[in-house]
Formats: C-alpha cells, structure tokens, sequence
C-alpha cells in the first residue's frame, strides 16, 4: 500500500465528516487507506463514522490519550509505505496527496513534508513553515523583532518568512495538521512522544527528524484549510497545557543556564498570554445576506426559509463559477459552496483567492443534512444544518 491516512478526532463531528470527504476525493486513485482514531468523543463521532464511512478503518479510545498516544496508536495499524497525520478539522483538494506524493518521490533525503495552510476565510496560517523555536528565535516572536525585519533570516525565523507563502524549500518545523513522511521514518522516531500530551509535540518531532539528517520541506503547490481550534476550547486548562508543552520542548532539547530558563519561562508566559488573547476570538456580524453556487434550485428555496434572508443563486448549469467585483465589494456577505457540483479544490481556490475581501465562507456538503464554515482562525467554527 502506498498511503495511510491518519486522522485523530476528539468532539468534531462535523468536521470530521467534511474532512474525510475530502480525503476520500483525493484517494480516489491511490492505493491508500484511511485511519481515523476516535479520543472517546460524546458528540456522536463514532456512530457517524459508522454509518456514513463503513469501510473507513475505525480506532475508538476509552478515555482521551492526547495528541502523540492517539496518532501513535493509528499509525501502529497503518499499511502505507507514506503515512499522513491530518487534522480532522482540514479540507484538502483532490490533487493534494498525488502532488505530495510525486513531490516526495523526488526528494533523495526525505523527511516531514507540510503544506500550505489557510484558515476558513482564505487567509494564510504563517505557521505552515517555522524554524526550531530556540531561545533567540522564541524572544524574536515575544519582542515583535519577526514583524520589524520579516525579510531579514536572523529575525525572521520564527515563521520562515524568508520564504514566501507561495515558495517551495527547506524548513525546520512543520506543523501537527499535516505532517507528509515515510513511515518508516515515523517509526524510527518512535513516533510522537506520548510524555507531550499536546502543543509542543509537532515541534518535538519535526526537531527530531532534523536531528536523524533528513531533511524537511514546505510544499506551496497545494493548499489545504485547516479551521483550526475546532478540538480545543482555549480555557485555563489549554492556557496550563500550553505551557507545559513549551517547558517540556525546552527541558527536552535545550540545557540552558539558571538565567535563560528564567527567560525561557518569562517567554513562555507570554506566548500563553498571546494564546488566551487569540483564542477569545472577534465576534463578527452575521451575513445580511448569501451567494449560493450550485445547480440545485430546491436548495436555494431551503436555505431561504432557514436563513431568513436573502440568497442569490449562481446556477452552475449557465453560469460560470466566478466570484465577481460586486462581491467582493459586499460587505457582510456569506459564500456558500455546494460540494454536490463545486469540487474540493475549487472550494480552496475560490476561498484563497478572495482572502482579505470580507467574504466568508460555507461548505454545503454532498449528501449531507448542514452546512460548515469557519469565519477566522481564532473563533470555533459554525454548523448550519439543513432539513
């Protein structure tokens, strides 16, 4: 077998069915599997994957085991000579994972592969590509020195900024979302380390990879969404975890002096502080009004009546899929996309290229009850469902 696909989910039901969706899209020819390693979620998760995927193989925990002990667990059942951890919270295109995988082949010295990441609304996830987090390069990200000297490598580390969004190359750090690799290569890493419950254990893992002398790259040619947050409620609890997991990377990796492990905590704390403000959201108006892309007339009049507002149809049998002027000039206007007639890429595409435009975004689902969407990084995302 050529690919498994390994996807942990904890309380993400709908995500998860939008995101192996996507994935069996992009399976479609390759000789493939996917893995889906359910945390003890109570949202009916394990029932869905079910009845809508049978033939998906199914790994269900008694108790939640954290990030590394579950994709661990998964990828010990995988057949693949590649495997990838995907984020069940991510859309990927139907060309992702045979671009991927060609790119791989290429490469003489292979290590972790990551992609480009976008949010719900098209906008770019800078952390796609990072460098190892050292003590310097943590006080560039805590002072802002990234932001004054992005073009400048010494400063510039944090977010590999020194490589555009759109430029393929050499990275130290990747991020847990989606992670490429050889499985052999995962195995001779011993996988995630499970003393790591969540947070720090990508890092962790990429930094090892570097340390085995692969090397590990940032593919731009495909881009995936990753809604991001959908696992987490950034509570007091994600505040503690959070900085144990950046102690534990330090600890682990680097054997500093009395004066910089004082640093390093201070660094920590506002790294946690950043978080808790991230994670608290904009709360953003709801749409006045909506664009429909489909051929599917009923839904239109459907999503009417449950919306209570209006919806413009973009009827795909004489019209062309094109987000136009107007709208992009709208303000408080929702673009919904029905998978049944716009594919998974288009999907992306329409929603990369309108990133900074107002515009947000749903994903109305083949043969599904909802729609599903996510307006910025930072806040959960919204299930509208459709009766």
């Amino acid at each position: 077998m050529q690919l498994s696909i390994i996807i942990l989910n904890y309380n993400v039901r709908y995500f998860l069915e939008l995101c192996v969706l996507s994935v069996q899209a992009a399976l479609k020819d390759i000789n493939s599997e996917i893995i889906v390693v359910d945390n003890n979620s109570t949202d009916g998760s394990v029932e869905m994957m079910k009845s809508r995927f049978p033939s998906v193989k199914l790994i269900t925990n008694n108790e939640n085991l954290g990030f590394p002990k579950g994709n661990n667990i998964g990828v010990c059942q995988a057949q693949g000579d590649y495997i990838c951890i995907l984020n069940p919270d991510t859309v990927v295109a139907e060309d992702t994972f045979v671009k991927v995988l060609a790119f791989a082949e290429r490469q003489k010295n292979l290590g972790i592969i990551g992609v480009k990441l976008i949010d719900g609304a098209g906008n770019f996830l800078p952390e796609s590509k990072r460098g190892i987090p050292t003590p310097w390069v943590a006080f560039t990200k805590i002072t802002g020195l990234y932001k004054v000297f992005p073009k400048i490598k010494w400063f510039s580390k944090y977010y590999a900024q020194y490589m555009t969004e759109d430029q393929t190359g050499e990275v130290e750090i990747l991020v847990g979302a989606f992670m490429f690799m050889k499985k052999k290569l995962y195995h001779d890493l011993n996988g995630f380390d499970e003393n790591c419950f969540m947070y720090s254990d990508d890092i962790d893992l990429s930094y090892r990879a570097l340390q085995q002398g692969v090397v590990n790259f940032y593919y731009a040619d495909t881009t995936v969404v990753h809604y991001k947050g959908e696992s987490t409620v950034k509570d007091k609890l994600y505040m503690k975890r959070f900085q144990e997991a950046m102690q534990f990377f330090y600890k682990k990796h680097f054997k500093t002096a009395t004066v910089f492990n004082v640093f390093m905590r201070l660094g920590v704390y506002f790294f946690s502080l950043a978080k808790k403000k991230q994670g608290q959201g904009i709360k953003l108006k709801s749409p006045n009004s909506y664009v429909l892309f489909s051929s599917d007339e009923l839904l239109q009049e459907k999503l009417r009546l449950i919306l209570l507002k209006k919806v413009s149809f973009n009827n795909l049998k004489t019209e062309k899929m094109l987000i136009s002027s107007a709208y992009e000039q709208a303000r408080d206007l929702e673009i919904i996309l029905d998978n049944e007639f716009v594919s998974f890429k288009d999907c992306i595409a329409i929603m990369e290229s309108s990133k900074n435009k107002a515009l947000t975004f749903k994903i109305c689902l083949k043969k599904a009850s909802f729609m599903i969407g996510s307006n910025n990084s930072n806040d959960r995302g919204e299930i509208i469902k459709i009766y």
